[in-house]
């Protein structure tokens, strides 16, 4: 049963991200770089969504992870002078120390004191990055383009704000964040998280040590998020504040719950819908965000498993 669910998962997941791959074709320059930007988001969705979809833990401080990783990479590159590959490996370690210092303190706590430490930490975090505005360029942020230089495949040099490699190497990151996701959720791990999830007084009973498993979580979900923002900011060169800031922890609890907690692929249908929603609308009104509100609370009632959690309770049983 096990192995026909992770076929099943693995020919879904291989039919949309061929499609994506096909899209790059096809699509013109404005969209060819929302699809881009849309796939390094999702990709932090979806290190949001294996800890709140799988383990039951609601953070409001994801943020920190993702500036974390996309400031360890972009400050490395400017002051230790590290090439652009070596960056996104030290913002990797950067963020997989910060989320296992913070869930060492965090997880001592649970529900909403869980939900108000990583508010904390994460606006902390925020406050940090401008008190040390000398170092970090506060709130004005700072350009890489002139700092990453360019590389060569297959003979053929390539700068990475070329709009094929930023659209392919979203691609990528987007494709191994699902795949581990994948094989980790179908894994006797992945069993006890979800164990966790339902029932963890009981999952403890049964003799796990629920603390590290959680942890575990946590410092897998800070390091997808943090190499996600690495990522975000080597394709578009730029490093700023508003990444840290708080809405920025809350953007990835909707894309995941708009797509559906708990799914694999959800956090990708989420993200693009709601970016292509706010897009859209922005357009027409000054007051999105109030449509923006007013669509999303229909679609909850419509769907309130999310996209992909209502497809799989009336159709797609062995999506992960």
């Amino acid at each position: 049963m096990r192995k026909n669910s992770l076929n099943h998962s693995l020919l879904f997941q291989g039919g949309i991200l061929m499609l994506l791959f096909l899209l790059q074709f096809i699509l013109p320059t404005y969209h060819h770089s929302s699809v881009s930007k849309i796939m390094l988001l999702a990709s932090y969705a979806i290190g949001y969504n294996f800890l709140l979809g799988y383990t039951g833990l609601m953070s409001l401080g994801h943020a920190m992870f993702f500036s974390s990783g996309m400031y360890s990479m972009g400050l490395g590159i400017y002051y230790l002078e590290l090439s652009p590959l070596n960056g996104v490996i030290f913002s990797a370690s950067f963020s997989l120390m910060v989320s296992l210092i913070f869930g060492l303190f965090a997880l001592r706590t649970s529900g909403v004191s869980f939900l108000i430490v990583t508010l904390m930490f994460g606006q902390t975090f925020y406050l940090s990055i401008l008190y040390f505005n000398e170092f970090t360029f506060g709130h004005d942020g700072f350009s890489l383009a002139k700092y990453l230089g360019s590389f060569v495949i297959f003979g053929k040099e390539y700068l990475f704000s070329n709009p094929d490699i930023r659209y392919n190497f979203a691609l990528l990151l987007l494709t191994s964040y699902l795949l581990i996701t994948t094989f980790i959720l179908l894994s006797p791990v992945g069993r006890i998280l979800i164990a966790i999830r339902e029932n963890e007084s009981r999952t403890q009973l049964l003799g796990y040590n629920v603390f590290y498993y959680k942890l575990f979580a946590l410092v897998l979900s800070g390091t997808f998020s943090g190499v996600a923002g690495a990522m975000h900011g080597l394709l578009f060169s730029y490093i700023g504040t508003t990444f840290a800031e708080i809405h920025h922890s809350i953007s990835p609890l909707l894309w995941t719950l708009l797509g559906g907690a708990g799914t694999v692929i959800g956090p990708l249908f989420g993200t693009g819908i709601m970016y292509y929603l706010i897009d859209f609308i922005s357009e027409i009104t000054k007051n999105y965000l109030l449509v923006v509100g007013i669509v999303l609370i229909l679609m909850i009632i419509w769907f309130p498993l999310g996209i992909m959690g209502s497809v799989r309770r009336k159709w797609l049983k062995w999506l992960p």
